[in-house]
């Protein structure tokens, strides 16, 4: 499904490597409704033995109860804390310092703790150091990708920052994963399928978050799924959609159609125009409209993922 790796990525990836000999404690920046699909497990391999702060962006985007979930299951991981914030809340990013200094532990007094800062394409990095610098220091924005360098920023509390680019990896193996990654936008809407993208993503709604989904767009039903209620006249390429689908138990495709035909995707002559209701439920999705919700929770993670932190 996904082939989007740019150069500048693979650069980033050799910036990385080289700078983190001289790194305190890693500061990886995660979507707070999909941590675990918005950690690049490449950049795990690179930051193995050093501490790390997990930083669950975009909370007030986030299921609370979800959130607890997963802080409590990154703090009992060896040498790791997380905290979830809202990265344009200044009271809130005041504990990452003092956070920082504790992972670090003994630092000579005559210099700053290193912290670098990590994380894939449009998690809020560029957000999250620019309220701990207290001014507008990283570009920002809602696309993917807009850190193309390595910056270095010192902050109050006796912390440099060393700021790297997003960093996607090369294919993404859990495809449940890369579609969560299309639907929160980490991925550039031009290297995805639209329509496929928020087929499933319909369908994994109606499974968690039954009542906001109905409540937002005013549907009647959230019918089951079917493969004989898929329409031929949608081209999907990827084959685990109709798996993806199975599994969640719903028919996305029927719920988009009813989204497209409440939200101006009705065309004369009673045609239905899909991708309409595609465009409706992912912008409103990741602008919070559907109300605070999480797609994923630690009971998610892949049993071979589980094993491998386990062991680690």
């Amino acid at each position: 499904m996904l082939g989007w790796y740019p150069g500048h990525m693979n650069k980033a990836r050799r910036q990385i490597k080289e700078a983190l000999p001289e790194i305190d404690v890693v500061l990886e920046v995660l979507d707070a409704r999909l941590p675990y699909s918005s950690a690049n497990p490449m950049l795990a391999e690179l930051t193995e033995h050093k501490p790390v702060l997990k930083i669950l962006s975009r909370a007030d985007l986030a299921d609370p109860a979800r959130t607890d979930e997963w802080v409590t299951h990154f703090d009992a991981q060896e040498a790791t804390r997380a905290l979830a914030v809202t990265t344009t809340n200044a009271r809130e990013l005041k504990r990452i310092p003092k956070l920082c200094h504790e992972l670090a532990g003994r630092v000579r007094a005559d210099r700053d703790v290193r912290v670098m800062v990590m994380g894939i394409p449009n998690v809020g990095k560029s957000t999250l150091i620019n309220g701990l610098a207290g001014r507008k220091i990283a570009k920002t924005g809602n696309e993917p990708a807009v850190t193309k360098r390595q910056q270095k920023i010192r902050i109050d509390g006796r912390i440099a920052l060393t700021d790297t680019p997003g960093v996607l990896w090369p294919k993404i193996e859990d495809q449940a994963s890369a579609y969560r990654l299309a639907a929160s936008g980490a991925i550039r809407d031009t290297a995805i399928d639209y329509l496929d993208v928020a087929m499933v993503t319909a369908a994994e709604l109606a499974r968690r978050y039954p009542d906001e989904l109905t409540a937002r767009f005013k549907l009647k039903t959230l019918p089951p799924y079917s493969p004989a209620s898929q329409s031929a006249e949608v081209d999907v390429d990827s084959p685990r959609h109709a798996d993806l689908l199975a599994l969640a138990g719903f028919d996305g495709q029927a719920i988009v159609k009813e989204i497209a035909s409440k939200r101006g995707g009705l065309r004369p002559g009673g045609e239905i125009d899909l991708h309409r209701g595609a465009e409706v439920l992912l912008h409103e999705l990741r602008d919070g409209k559907l109300g605070r919700l999480t797609l994923e929770t630690p009971a998610d993670i892949p049993a071979p993922r589980l094993e491998e932190a386990a062991a680690e």
